[in-house]
C-alpha cells in the first residue's frame, strides 16, 4: 500500500471553543456532535489514522475533561496530546498559539478546525499541493460574511496566486472560494506561524482569529502558498443550529468514510 505524504506530519486539532452560537440544545463541545453514531472528534482521528499520520495534538479549553475522555475512549493508534487553553473565550488565536511547541517541532503541521464535518477524501487532498503550504479552497461558498474567503489572482503568465485570506477580504482578486479550515504547513512555515502568533499575544491582541496570523504570513510570502480545490467532495463547519441540521441532511448522506 502507498505510504500517504502525511504520514509523518504532526496534526494539530483546535477544539477548545465553547460553541455558543449553537444556542441551548447542545450541552456539549461541538466536537463531541454525533453525526450517524461517530463524533466530529472520532471522524477525524479515523480519517487521520488513515493517513498514517500517528502524532495528534487537541488545543482543549471548554468541557476539556470531555475531550480527554472521549479520545481516549477511541484508543486510537496515534499519540495522542492535549495542550490546555483557559484562555478559550477568546479568540481562536489564543488556541494556535497554545500548539507553539508541535509548530516549531521541525515536522510539516496539518491544522485543522475540529468543528467541520468532511469527505474522508478531504484530508488526503492536502497532500496534492505543490506549494510549501497548502490550503483548502472550496469554489461553492456559502453567500454572506460568515466564511473565510480565500482570494486569487492571476498574474500576467496565469498562474494564481493567494492575494488575501479573511471574511471580508481587503484586496482586489479575480475570484475567491471559502477555506474549509484545514491546512498544511511546512516545518519552515509552521515555526513562522507560532512566531507570528506570539507577536499578536505579545501585544495583548487575544481577541484575534487564528487566520489573521496566516494571512500576515500569505501576504509577506505569497510564493510559499498555495491551495488545491475541494469544491466536488461534500464537507460543512458547524457553527450554528441550521448547520447541524444540514449536516445531517445534506452533507452526511454523501460522506465516504475512512
Amino acid at each position: 500500500m502507498q505510504t500517504s505524504p502525511l504520514a509523518r506530519d504532526v496534526a494539530v486539532i483546535l477544539a477548545a471553543g465553547v460553541g455558543r452560537r449553537l444556542g441551548d440544545s447542545h450541552d456539549r463541545p461541538k466536537a463531541l456532535l454525533d453525526f450517524a453514531g461517530r463524533s466530529l472528534l472520532e471522524r477525524h482521528i479515523r480519517n487521520l489514522e488513515a493517513l498514517g499520520v500517528r502524532e495528534v495534538s487537541f488545543t482543549v479549553g471548554y468541557e476539556a475533561d470531555q475531550l480527554r475522555e472521549a479520545v481516549l475512549a477511541l484508543a486510537p493508534s496515534a499519540r495522542i496530546g492535549f495542550v490546555e487553553n483557559p484562555q478559550y473565550r477568546r479568540g481562536s488565536l489564543v488556541s494556535l498559539w497554545a500548539q507553539r511547541e508541535q509548530l516549531t517541532s521541525g515536522a510539516n503541521v496539518i491544522l485543522m478546525d475540529a468543528d467541520v464535518l468532511c469527505d474522508a477524501r478531504m484530508l488526503a487532498r492536502l497532500g496534492d499541493g505543490s506549494a510549501e503550504t497548502t490550503l483548502l479552497v472550496d469554489r461553492e461558498l456559502e453567500p454572506g460574511d460568515e466564511p473565510v474567503k480565500l482570494c486569487f489572482r492571476r498574474d500576467p503568465e496565469g498562474h494564481e496566486r493567494i492575494v488575501d485570506f479573511r471574511k471580508q477580504p481587503e484586496h482586489a482578486h479575480d475570484w475567491h472560494g471559502e477555506s474549509v479550515g484545514f491546512f498544511r504547513f511546512s516545518a519552515r512555515n509552521a515555526a513562522s506561524l507560532a512566531a507570528q502568533c506570539d507577536t499578536y499575544v505579545s501585544a495583548e491582541r487575544l481577541d484575534v482569529e487564528y487566520e489573521e496570523a496566516i494571512r500576515d504570513l500569505i501576504l509577506a510570502h505569497p510564493e510559499r502558498f498555495g491551495a488545491v480545490d475541494v469544491s466536488d467532495l461534500p464537507w460543512t463547519e458547524i457553527d450554528f443550529e441550521e448547520d447541524v441540521v444540514r449536516a445531517r441532511t445534506h452533507v452526511l448522506p454523501k460522506l465516504t468514510d475512512a
